[in-house]
């Protein structure tokens, strides 16, 4: 069993930062890629940034320049800096990671989400 909680989200003014953990832990051989995603309420989850095992990253043009995903291998975890954040940031924040596992095959698992609310 594969488990990933994300944790960080929180309140926050605009023009503020937070960061984001996805902490992968149970059965797993290695981590592939990892994708921060986003829910606004009524509206569709979006990706916001991913990562490969070996740090190549992509980000939504929304958040370039302002969001840094980044990742330990060693800790299974993956990171998500958002700075400058904006009132349109507010969402929820959900990771999601490709995990291989020790029966050898690979599977896809998210997170539970962590709220983020930014102020004006």
């Amino acid at each position: 069993q594969v488990q990933l909680v994300e944790s960080g989200g929180g309140l926050v003014q605009a023009g503020g930062s937070l960061r984001l953990s996805c902490a992968a832990s149970g059965s797993i051989v290695s981590i592939n890629g990892v994708g921060w995603y986003r829910q606004a309420p009524g509206k569709q989850r979006e990706l916001v940034a991913d990562i490969s095992r070996g740090g190549s990253t992509n980000y939504a043009d929304s958040v370039k320049g302002r969001f840094a995903i980044s990742r330990d291998n060693d800790k299974n975890t993956v990171y998500l800096q958002m700075n400058s954040l904006k009132p349109e940031d507010t969402a929820v924040y959900y990771c999601n990671a490709d995990v291989r596992l020790y029966t050898g095959s690979f599977d896809s698992y998210w997170g539970q989400g962590t709220q983020v609310t930014v102020s004006s």
